[in-house]
């Protein structure tokens, strides 16, 4: 027989490949942890610096658009000064504040612009509030209601008829009225909480005028067509500015005995008219030919109208950077003051591009006023 014999490694000293091996392993371990640890560093930086980059953009935004604020403040500040050498102060389209907004290039790249408009130039809601006291041979509706049923007649599309045009100004007027007592063709709490959600009437003035959309017998369609004509500021009612009026709200000024709005080539004719020789104050505006045969109904109609404006809204937009940025403000004038009451701001996206004074000026529909 023969003897084999086998060499063994001496004790407690691991085999050279092993140990290269595991070391290997080791190596391999650590790089990976080290890239998953590089890589989430990195994923984390960007993010911490894209989210510093927008922070940095939207303040210097909004810093452009409160400049805009200042602007339309010191326009505001330019024309009470002007209306000091008037004998008749007041407040039309010919005057700076309304001039057609350019935009004005930045430094940094990117433009900005802005539009004042005339709130006191829209019917004012919360003038419905009030509303008659039924009694024998006296009117249904007052100056303000009627005025508020011509002017939903006048809307172009949907075309109502005066009936729902009552029913919805007798809703608004139940929406806004302290009581709980429902008008002939309004609507209370009783309507409101058998809805899907229920909710109940504000039974104050309105704040927005988006607040349309939850009232009674008020549509989509309805709502668009109506919300560029309409205000809620200030929120006790002042008159309506016969200067800055579109056609449109024009059209609700009539008072022939009936409810029928005037037809729109009445309105355009007062608005070539003033725009061509101007009203020289309210009692030569309702002697224009349009009135004429009912200058003497018209008294009823003449502690709505008026010749100045407290209540502006600056519409502004900015673009930094590819960014663009919109500030929607209510400005109030009272002598050389002028300060912002409400704003609303947003960012737009470049789906919505820049149509000029149009798109600048209208107010959008989640910031209304």
């Amino acid at each position: 027989m023969h003897s084999h014999r086998f060499s063994r490694m001496p004790a407690g000293r691991p085999a050279r490949s092993t140990q290269g091996g595991a070391a290997l392993i080791v190596a391999l371990l650590v790089f990976a942890l080290c890239t998953a640890l590089v890589v989430a560093m990195e994923l984390e930086f960007s993010r911490f610096y894209q989210r510093g980059a927008n922070i940095l953009l939207a303040e210097q935004a909004n810093a452009y658009l409160r400049g805009a604020e200042d602007l339309a403040t010191l326009a505001l500040l330019a024309d009470h000064d002007a209306d000091r050498n008037r004998d008749r102060p007041r407040d039309d389209l010919q005057e700076i504040w309304a001039q057609t907004p350019v935009p004005y290039a930045l430094d940094e790249g990117g433009w900005m612009v802005g539009c004042l408009r005339d709130l006191q130039g829209r019917f004012n809601l919360n003038s419905l509030a009030t509303r008659v006291t039924p009694a024998e041979g006296a009117p249904q509706f007052t100056p303000a209601q009627a005025q508020f049923i011509r002017l939903l007649q006048a809307l172009e599309e949907p075309q109502l008829g005066e009936q729902e045009a009552i029913s919805i100004t007798e809703a608004v007027g139940d929406w806004l009225d302290r009581d709980l007592e429902p008008a002939m063709d309004g609507a209370e709490d009783d309507y409101y909480v058998g809805q899907t959600p229920a909710y109940r009437a504000a039974n104050r003035p309105m704040a927005s005028v988006s607040e349309l959309r939850a009232v009674a017998n008020m549509t989509p369609e309805i709502y668009r067509a109506l919300e560029p004509w309409v205000s809620v500021w200030p929120q006790q009612p002042a008159p309506l500015n016969i200067h800055t009026a579109p056609a449109t709200v024009l059209r609700s000024i009539n008072a022939d005995g009936e409810l029928s709005p005037l037809s729109a080539a009445e309105a355009e004719a007062l608005v070539e008219q003033r725009r061509t020789v101007g009203f020289a104050d309210l009692d030569d505006f309702l002697a224009s030919a349009v009135f004429a045969g009912r200058q003497g109904q018209m008294e009823a109609v003449k502690p709505l109208l008026g010749e100045a404006t407290s209540y502006f809204l600056l519409s502004a937009e900015v673009e930094v950077a590819d960014r663009r940025m919109r500030l929607y403000s209510v400005l109030q004038r009272s002598g050389r003051q002028v300060s912002a009451i409400a704003r609303a701001s947003g960012s737009l996206d470049d789906s919505q591009p820049y149509r000029g004074e149009q798109d600048s000026c209208t107010i959008a529909p989640s910031l209304d006023w």
